[in-house]
């Protein structure tokens, strides 16, 4: 039986480590078994206390946005110079490239067989839809305006919903208001936007990250703390590469975890996708298992008793293959 359409996950997806060298127009390749030319590269420098930036062939090389705040667009030389057939090019910038340095990315390929759409728009308030091309219904959508100082919008249809928004650079609890998403759920052709200027105010210009779940690849769900170090198991049908996970009270972090920073378990090194901290280490925080993550911490981020939690899960390897054959756990 098979239990995924996408045999090899790095074709969509992957993280790179590297340490800097300060040298301009420095190539950055990642490190799959096939190559892959991502076409949306989060990155964060590990050791120091800087930015998350995001960047997208869409928007264009050199033209960064920061997870962690709601400043508008910014085009910074000696930056992100280049998407390439098998990772990027980066300048001297400090927070890719500074020598001693350390830095992480996560790579997303464009591709509905993915799961996966880029999309820009200009705002016109009023309520209205949105094309995307996923031929498939979005389960996450997250929107930023660019032009304007303005928060991150995340709609999160299997654990907010769309009558609410969770705000990517705030540890905030998520929003109830219409004016976001209109209450409408994402369709296999297009989401909804209501008036508020984080979407779709008049003349605003937007971007717009889509992604709809793939069996085997990637998972938008849902987990209910115990508050016990013995933690849930989420079954995701993969072994992850990749886990972002939020609770939806306030004072919750959005966490962020990987199998490049933790290559064996269990999994501690720790990002925030809304804070510029350096990365935490030193508690154990969840295993990335075959076929899903078990969480192995207490704490409110990750774990809080009765609280629920939204995650964003991509695979590594599918649990079974196209071909019926099983993975293996790290």
């Amino acid at each position: 039986m098979a239990y995924t359409t996408i045999d090899n996950p790095e074709l969509y997806f992957q993280c790179k480590i590297w340490s800097g060298n300060a040298t301009d127009d420095t190539s950055i390749t990642l490190d799959g078994s096939e190559n892959m030319q991502p076409d949306f590269i989060w990155t964060k420098r590990r050791n120091a206390s800087t930015n998350h930036d995001l960047w997208d062939a869409v928007r264009g090389a050199l033209e960064q946005m920061a997870s962690n705040n709601n400043e508008a667009e910014a085009t910074i030389s000696s930056s992100l110079k280049s998407f390439n057939s098998d990772g990027f090019t980066v300048g001297t910038n400090t927070n890719l490239n500074a020598s001693g340095g350390t830095y992480v990315a996560w790579c997303w390929k464009e591709s509905a067989t993915a799961g996966f759409d880029i999309l820009t728009y200009t705002g016109n308030a009023t309520n209205r839809t949105i094309s995307h091309n996923l031929s498939a219904v979005p389960q996450v959508v997250i929107v930023k305006r660019r032009d304007s100082a303005t928060a991150w919008s995340n709609l999160h249809l299997n654990g907010s919903g769309s009558t609410h928004r969770m705000v990517l650079n705030d540890n905030t609890a998520k929003e109830d208001d219409a004016t976001f998403w209109q209450d409408t759920d994402p369709t296999s052709s297009v989401f909804s936007l209501g008036t508020s200027s984080s979407t779709n105010v008049n003349t605003g210009t937007y971007v717009a990250y889509c992604f709809a779940e793939k069996q085997g690849f990637s998972k938008f769900g849902t987990y209910v703390g115990n508050g016990n170090n013995s933690g849930p198991y989420v079954y995701t049908g993969f072994r992850p590469a990749m886990v972002i996970c939020k609770g939806l009270a306030s004072n919750r972090e959005w966490v962020m975890h990987d199998n490049k920073r933790d290559a064996e378990n269990v999994v501690d090194g720790t990002l925030y996708a809304n804070e510029t901290d350096a990365e935490g280490t030193g508690t154990a925080r969840m295993d990335f298992l075959s076929n899903g993550f078990k969480i192995r911490e207490d704490g409110n981020n990750w774990n809080a008793n009765t609280e629920t939690y939204i995650y964003m899960a991509f695979a590594e390897q599918p649990f079974v293959n196209s071909n019926g054959v099983p993975g293996n756990a790290r």
